[in-house]
């Protein structure tokens, strides 16, 4: 009788579930004042307009946004499959602070929905903003690169690193809005938007339709910088500059591989200052190494909008002491080599392109620029390849990127001293499943590798030296080194060893399309096979859910505290710049 009633309470539920309709912005929305949104709502079958209802604060949801929206009898998915009717409303804004409780209803389809429509100060508490982001940045990267780059000697770190002063705030949770999981595009998309979405979206709510650009979109930070004053934009990342994290400051798709889009978009908003790879998706077709699909000529279009142009170091010096007030530099067709390949092994493609900046010259030319504007800025800046390289569990690579990340903190921190009336920010976007389980000894006798590796009081300390001072390890290679392990990842074959001739790849596809060990490591002396614990579609290691840690210091760091979900990351930075001023 127990299990009766259990499924039939199942049956009711999913009932209930079938014939809800789905409203953009979901529930628990927070929706700044004056910034634009869509609104839509979907229905799970076809509907008659008049037997539409929807009121908001019990008023007819026109008379609230003062249009009605545009009705789809048969909205269409996949192989033009009707899902159901549809409502959408483009560009609407609240101009009111408070609860809005969202009440629709069509037969017997109903939902009810509530947002929190916030204002802010009504003066800016800072006139700059640096948010500073280590794409994938985890605790044990930070733990890593403090003992790579400064030392450790009986217990203690021997220095400390830029981002250790800057106080720890707030834990942050990185959840998509689909599923516990997520990536680099929701979870900075909801940094830059103050709206939480699904796993590959960007200024989107993502919606059924299998188009990726008419999705219903929220206003990015860029816009509303645009939109509210003459605030500069800055944009500075070890990627392409159309990648995930860069371009949630400016895009809408619910696809972040609409990287030909993005570039469109970008031009759209116009940062003051655009420095990193992605030249591919600028250039023509007819261009040797573009990946656009037309004929549009970004970088053209950017000169004549005024813009500086640097490919690479020697002219990006050069851009930086002219006289214009816009930059973009673009140092690679794709993301730019890491700091290990790029400095010290000249790996990776450091032969095709061998003059590409670091992260820390792009920050002070970034700097440089958009200090001249008195009315302040907002400048992002992404360490991309902490990520790129934790993916594939090459983990002094990804160190010596949080090695960089951390200079580029010093940076800002510098820039801040000089000037009191800015808030740096100093967080990730999301966390990897890594460790540091001790060190691996090649002292120790034997030829097994994984018995050189030495936990609890065997670990004693890492050798590495930094002899000529520059932050950074001399060798990666030393006989006592950090061992870093992941608790995610494809059967692979652990070297125990730092990979001198490029980037790790862990895993490779086999006849069946599946994943499997990427054998040229197994005759490595001592390697060890790994069974991998994902499933065999995936060929590297995945983001884990754990919160991240969010570090603030300057005028509005005291809106950070506690646990914060991503999205009120937003409503702190619209706060300190007074983007939802009612008086304005």
């Amino acid at each position: 009788m127990r299990k009766l009633l259990l499924s039939m309470v199942s049956a009711t539920v999913l009932a209930g579930a079938a014939n809800a309709a789905t409203v953009y912005p979901l529930d628990r929305a927070t929706v700044l004042v004056g910034s634009p949104f869509d609104f839509k709502v979907e229905f799970s079958k076809v509907v008659k307009p008049e037997d539409v209802k929807i009121t908001i604060n019990g008023e007819s949801y026109d008379a609230v946004f003062g249009k009605a929206a545009d009705f789809v009898a048969e909205e269409k998915g996949a192989e033009d499959k009707v899902l159901g009717s549809a409502l959408i409303l483009r560009g609407i804004k609240l101009a009111k602070p408070g609860q809005y409780k969202v009440e629709v209803a069509a037969g017997d389809e109903k939902k009810s929905v509530n947002w929190d429509v916030y204002a802010t100060s009504a003066a800016p508490k800072a006139k700059n903003i640096i948010f500073l982001l280590g794409d994938g940045l985890s605790v044990a990267h930070r733990t890593g690169a403090r003992i790579m780059s400064k030392g450790m000697t009986e217990g203690k770190a021997n220095g400390r690193l830029a981002m250790d002063d800057v106080p720890p705030v707030a834990f942050i949770g990185t959840s998509s809005t689909s599923a516990i999981a997520t990536d680099s595009a929701n979870t900075m998309s909801a940094y830059m938007t103050g709206h939480k979405s699904a796993v590959n979206a960007l200024g989107v709510y993502a919606d059924r339709t299998p188009a990726s650009l008419d999705d219903p979109k929220v206003e990015t930070i860029g816009e509303a910088l645009r939109r509210t004053g003459k605030k500069s934009l800055g944009i500075v990342t070890t990627s392409e500059v159309e990648d995930a994290t860069p371009a949630a400051l400016v895009s809408h798709t619910r696809k972040r591989s609409d990287k030909a889009e993005i570039v469109g978009m970008m031009y759209d908003v116009k940062p003051d200052v655009l420095l990193g790879g992605g030249s591919a998706y600028f250039l023509a077709k007819s261009v040797p190494g573009s990946k656009r699909k037309d004929d549009k000529d970004y970088i053209a279009l950017f000169k004549d909008a005024g813009y500086a142009v640097a490919t690479d170091k020697n002219e990006l010096v050069t851009a930086a002491g002219s006289n214009q007030d816009k930059l973009l530099g673009l140092f690679h067709t794709g993301n730019l080599d890491v700091t290990l390949d790029r400095e010290f092994l000249k790996k990776g493609t450091v032969g095709k392109f061998p003059n590409q900046p670091g992260l820390v010259d792009m920050t002070k030319v970034a700097l440089d620029k958009l200090s001249k504007n008195p009315e302040g800025f907002f400048l992002m800046i992404e360490a991309a390849s902490i990520d790129k390289m934790s993916h594939p569990l090459d983990w002094d690579r990804a160190l010596f990127d949080t090695i960089e990340f951390d200079k580029a903190v010093a940076v800002a921190r510098e820039f801040q001293a000089k000037n009191p009336d800015t808030l740096i920010v100093v967080t990730g976007d999301h966390t990897h499943g890594v460790s540091i389980i001790g060190t691996v000894d090649d002292n120790k006798p034997g030829t097994e590798m994984r018995e050189k590796v030495g936990t609890y009081a065997a670990a004693g300390f890492p050798n590495y030296e930094d002899k000529d001072g520059d932050g950074y390890p001399d060798r990666v290679d030393v006989s006592r080194r950090l061992f870093l392990a992941a608790n995610n990842g494809p059967d692979h074959y652990e070297t125990f060893r730092p990979k001198l001739d490029g980037p790790f790849v862990p895993a490779i596809q086999n006849e069946k399309k599946e994943y499997v060990a990427n054998e040229a490591y197994k005759d490595v002396p001592g390697a060890v096979f790994v069974q991998g614990n994902l499933p065999k579609d995936e060929d590297s290691g995945v983001h884990a859910v754990d919160d991240i840690v969010l570090q603030a210091a300057g005028p509005g760091a005291e809106g950070f505290r506690g646990y914060m979900e991503q999205s009120d990351v937003y409503r702190v930075l619209a706060d300190t710049f007074a983007l939802g001023s009612t008086k304005m």
